[in-house]
């Protein structure tokens, strides 16, 4: 089964349906590259498709093991280059809420989004710095 349906809706503008839910969002070129910023670019979907695996796969993980990470919050940096122009850079910064997490969670977690699918889908030549902070 197909997974979205894509409409170009021109003015570098696109509409994209999640084909099971009928859930809708619009895309649009950034401001640095011929386009408004006014919602998601494709590269910024691709970032923040990082951040959500990631803190997806943690939380299956901390279920698993009966302990919750409900409230983390996580920042995305997205890093462009040139030649040809690509994301280089994926800065995924997660800061856990105050749980007094011990060592052994802590473990699970890193281990955990390191085993997200998107971040090994990824090409190897782009980095991802990943930072856990947690709560003391």
């Amino acid at each position: 089964m197909e997974t979205s349906r894509i409409v170009y809706l021109g003015e570098l503008r696109t509409e994209a349906e999640h084909v099971r839910s009928g859930n809708r969002f619009t895309t649009d070129a950034p401001i640095d590259n011929q386009g408004k910023g006014e919602f998601f670019s494709p590269t910024d979907l691709l970032a923040t498709s990082l951040g959500a695996c990631m803190v997806t796969i943690m939380g299956m993980s901390a279920k698993a093991h009966k302990f919750d990470i409900d409230g983390t919050k996580i920042s995305v940096t997205k890093v462009m280059g040139t030649n040809p122009r690509r994301v280089v850079e994926i800065v995924v910064e997660l800061t856990f809420p105050h749980n007094n997490y011990s060592a052994k969670e802590r473990r699970l977690l890193e281990l955990a989004a390191k085993e997200c699918p998107v971040a090994n889908s990824l090409h190897p030549d782009l980095k991802q710095t990943i930072v856990f902070k947690f709560a003391e």
